[in-house]
């Protein structure tokens, strides 16, 4: 099969993902069917994501040293990191979350040296910080030193930010000013349903905290 047959195979299996993301909606809340279809377009991702890295690897092989990526082969190898952001998403959604860390980090590393691609490295550090901290605060604080030194564009950001704030609250057990610290990060950059829903499972690990809100 050569790369744009790769290619078509892993559309396929990206749309099939959809449906059963779709599928699954009505049963995301709690029920066990949801969390089924969830896995299922997870394994669906990490299929296509293979797809095209191979179809990128095919391209690969028409060029001669020294000449740069092939555009195709750029365009599969973003369709790819879109696939596998996916997949990630999805598993720590699921509460898989060393799947979710592995994969935010390895796009952030990859994309972080890209000028076109850079500016969005920080939102994949953010993402694995985040996942870490849901499993263990200092290994959120020591991702968090490790992704500024590896990434110094990160330590300006407004990401960086937040998530150092977030910590310090919780190291005080301080729940209103984790909520004042996520309302302002909020006023500025609208917070997505899957940054909801993780930093709400993080603001219940502060004691005392049982309202269930982020505002």
């Amino acid at each position: 099969m050569d790369s744009t047959g790769k290619e078509r195979e892993a559309v396929q299996l990206m749309a099939e993902a959809e449906k059963r993301v779709k599928s699954s909606q009505s049963f995301l809340r709690g029920l066990f069917g949801g969390n089924t279809k969830i896995e299922e377009a997870c394994e669906m991702y990490a299929r296509a994501a293979n797809m095209f890295k191979m179809a990128k690897n095919w391209s690969g092989h028409k060029q001669l040293k020294g000449e740069q990526i092939l555009p195709e082969g750029e365009h599969t190898r973003i369709s790819a990191n879109k696939c596998l952001l996916k997949v990630a998403a999805y598993a720590a959604q699921l509460e898989q979350y060393q799947k979710a860390i592995e994969i935010y980090e390895q796009i952030g590393t990859s994309t972080m040296d890209n000028p076109l691609l850079k500016y969005s490295a920080k939102e994949y550090f953010f993402k694995a910080a985040l996942c870490h901290f849901i499993v263990d605060e200092l290994n959120a604080k020591l991702a968090v030193e490790k992704y500024e030194e590896m990434f110094p564009a990160f330590s300006d950001s407004r990401e960086c930010k937040l998530i150092k704030k977030l910590l310090e609250a919780h190291e005080e057990q301080n729940s209103e000013a984790y909520t004042e610290a996520v309302k302002e990060f909020d006023s500025i950059s609208r917070l997505d349903q899957w940054l909801t829903t993780m930093l709400l499972r993080i603001k219940k690990s502060i004691q005392g905290d049982g309202d269930g809100d982020l505002k």
